[in-house]
C-alpha cells in the first residue's frame, strides 16, 4: 500500500462492515459532507438499480465507495495518481478535481480490499461515464446526480428525472448532454465524457 494511503487508514477503526468503514474513513478525515453524500448516493444507487434490473448490492458499494477520494488534497492528485501508477490525461493534469474518479478504484482496492471489477469499473467512471458503459455504470452516474452534493436544486435535475421515465439510458444521457450544451464553460471536456456523448446521442 502506497504510504500516503496507509497514512489515511490510521484514525478510524475497522469494523468490516463497509458502509460504516467508509463512513468512519472520511469523515475521520475531514470529509463528513462527502461521507454524507456517499452515503446517499449508495441508497440512491440502489433504488436505481432495482428499477432499471441491475444488482442493488453492487450499486450500493459502488455508491459507498465513488467518492472515498475526496480525502486527497486536490493539488496532491496528480502526483499521487502517478505514483500509483493511473494514467494521467491531460485535461485531468489540467483540472486534478476529475481524477478523482480514478483514485477511488484504487483506494477501494488497496484500503478496502473490493475486487469487484464491475463495482470498481463504475466507480471510475462515475463523473464522466464512458463509452460501451455497462448497466452499473450508469446506474451509479445518474445516481450521482440525483444524489446532489451542492446546496440548492439540481438545475438538470427536472429533465434527467423526466428522460428516466424512458430509459436509464436517456437519464444519463440528459445530465450529459446539459453538460454538452454548455462545454464551453467547463473548466475541461473529458474525453471519455466526450465520447459517451458521441455514442449515447445516437442510442436515445
Amino acid at each position: 500500500m502506497h504510504p500516503v494511503l496507509a497514512e489515511r487508514t490510521k484514525l478510524f477503526p475497522r469494523t468490516n462492515r463497509l458502509r460504516d468503514d467508509v463512513r468512519s474513513f472520511l469523515s475521520s478525515n475531514g470529509c463528513e459532507k462527502t461521507a454524507e453524500h456517499c452515503m446517499d448516493v449508495g441508497t440512491e444507487a440502489r433504488r436505481i438499480a432495482l428499477r432499471f434490473g441491475a444488482d442493488p448490492e453492487a450499486a450500493e458499494t459502488a455508491g459507498w465507495l465513488h467518492d472515498i477520494s475526496a480525502v486527497i488534497p486536490n493539488g496532491d492528485r496528480i502526483a499521487l495518481s502517478r505514483e500509483l501508477g493511473i494514467e494521467v490525461l491531460p485535461e485531468e493534469e489540467a483540472f486534478p478535481m476529475i481524477i478523482h474518479q480514478k483514485l477511488s478504484v484504487v483506494m477501494a482496492e488497496q484500503l478496502f480490499g473490493v475486487t469487484d471489477a464491475a463495482i470498481l469499473d463504475a466507480v471510475g467512471c462515475h463523473t464522466t461515464l464512458r463509452a460501451g458503459s455497462t448497466l452499473l455504470d450508469q446506474v451509479l452516474f445518474v445516481a450521482d446526480k440525483v444524489a446532489w452534493d451542492q446546496p440548492g436544486t439540481p438545475p438538470y435535475i427536472r429533465e434527467l428525472q423526466e428522460q428516466l421515465n424512458r430509459s436509464l439510458i436517456h437519464g444519463a444521457f440528459a445530465y450529459i448532454n446539459y453538460l454538452w450544451e454548455r462545454k464551453h464553460t467547463l473548466k475541461v471536456v473529458h474525453p471519455w465524457l466526450k465520447e459517451a456523448y458521441e455514442e449515447l446521442r445516437h442510442r436515445v
